[in-house]
C-alpha cells in the first residue's frame, strides 16, 4: 500500500496556483526526496499532507485516511519536521519531546522521551533550556520531537536549510539512521547532494507539478547521459562555446563561472572546445536542466 496518494491536485492563493495538478504517490519504506527550486510549491505539498492547508482540487490520502476529513486520524500516524523552528523556548528539552508524547497519547512517555533523546544525541542536554542549544541542537530536537510517537511516516520540509555544512551532515547521518530502519519519508529539499545522499528516488519538481522521477542515476542516464564538458573563459568565449555546442544539438546549462554542455559524450567534432574539462555528468544537471534554475 502507498503511504500517499495525491491525485489531480490543486492549492490556489489568490491568483497565485502553488500546487498544479499534482500527481505523487510514495510507497511504504523508501525515502521520496522531493527535490525543486524555492518557489516549485514542496512546503505548500507538506501543509496539503499535514491538514495545514486545503485543497481546491484532487484527491489526497495518507496512510489510508481520506484528506482533508480524515486529517486528525491521518496526522496521528505521521510525524512532522517543519522548515521553521517552532520549539518552546520556555521549557527544557525533554519537556518539549513530553508534551508532544502526551499529545500522541504515547503509552510509556518517559520511555518515548528517552528514546527520542538518544536517536538525537541529546541525552544530556535533557534539562537545558531549548535557548541554551545551538542552532544543529534544535534542529535535532525537532527531529526528535517528530518522532517521539514512532511514526509510521515522516514529513521533512528543508530539514536542513539555513545550516552549515557540518550540521548539515549531522542531520544526514540522523535522517539516514530512519532511512536504514526502513521509516517511509517525504523530505522536500533544494540542495542536489542531500537529494542523492538521502533518497531512495527522487521527484524533481517545479511550479507544482512533477515533471520527473527516479533514482538520482536514473534521472542522469535519462537527462544528461553520461558526461559533461565545462568550459571556463570570459563571457564572450562562452557565448561562442554556448552556440557551437547548441548548434550541434547540445543541451548547455550556465555553471557559476563556466558554461556546462550536458551531454558532452554524443558531441561532434569541434562542438567541444579541446581545453574544456569533462566529468561525469551529475543530478545537478539534471536540476538545473528541467527547472531552468541555478543548483544549491
Amino acid at each position: 500500500m502507498a503511504a500517499i496518494q495525491l491525485r489531480g491536485v490543486v492549492k490556489r492563493f489568490g491568483p497565485i496556483t502553488a500546487v498544479d495538478g499534482l500527481d505523487l504517490e510514495v510507497p511504504e519504506g523508501i525515502c521520496l526526496g522531493l527535490l525543486g527550486p524555492n518557489g516549485a510549491g514542496k512546503s505548500t505539498t507538506m501543509r496539503l499532507l499535514t491538514g495545514q492547508a486545503l485543497p481546491d482540487a484532487g484527491e489526497l490520502r495518507v496512510l489510508g485516511h481520506e484528506l482533508p476529513a480524515d486529517s486528525k486520524a491521518a496526522r496521528a500516524e505521521m510525524g512532522v519536521v517543519p522548515q521553521l523552528d517552532n520549539l518552546d523556548v520556555d521549557v527544557t528539552v525533554e519537556d518539549n519531546l513530553a508534551i508532544f508524547a502526551r499529545l500522541y497519547r504515547v503509552p510509556d512517555v518517559g520511555a518515548a522521551v528517552d528514546r527520542a533523546l538518544d536517536l538525537a544525541r541529546l541525552r544530556e542536554r535533557r534539562r537545558d533550556a531549548v535557548d541554551e542549544l545551538s542552532g544543529g541542537m534544535r534542529r535535532r530536537l525537532l527531529l526528535a520531537r517528530g518522532l517521539v510517537h514512532e511514526p509510521r511516516l515522516i514529513l521533512l520540509d528543508e530539514p536542513t536549510v539555513g545550516l552549515d555544512p557540518q550540521i548539515r551532515t549531522e542531520l544526514w547521518t540522523l535522517i539516514g539512521d530512519l532511512r536504514s530502519r526502513g521509516t517511509t519519508i517525504l523530505m522536500s529539499t533544494h540542495y542536489i547532494e542531500e537529494a542523492e545522499r538521502l533518497a531512495d528516488e527522487v521527484a524533481v519538481m517545479t511550479k507544482g507539478k512533477i515533471i520527473s522521477r527516479g533514482h538520482p542515476v536514473e534521472l542522469i542516464s535519462e537527462h544528461a547521459g553520461l558526461q559533461t564538458a565545462e568550459v571556463y573563459g570570459p563571457p564572450e568565449r562562452l557565448i561562442e562555446a554556448r552556440a557551437t555546442a547548441e548548434a550541434h544539438g547540445l543541451s548547455v546549462r550556465p555553471a557559476g563561472p563556466a558554461i556546462a554542455i550536458v551531454g558532452s559524450e554524443k558531441a561532434a567534432n569541434g562542438a567541444i572546445p579541446d581545453d574544456a574539462v569533462v566529468r561525469a555528468a551529475s543530478l545537478e544537471d539534471v536540476f538545473v536542466l528541467l527547472t531552468g534554475e541555478e543548483a544549491e
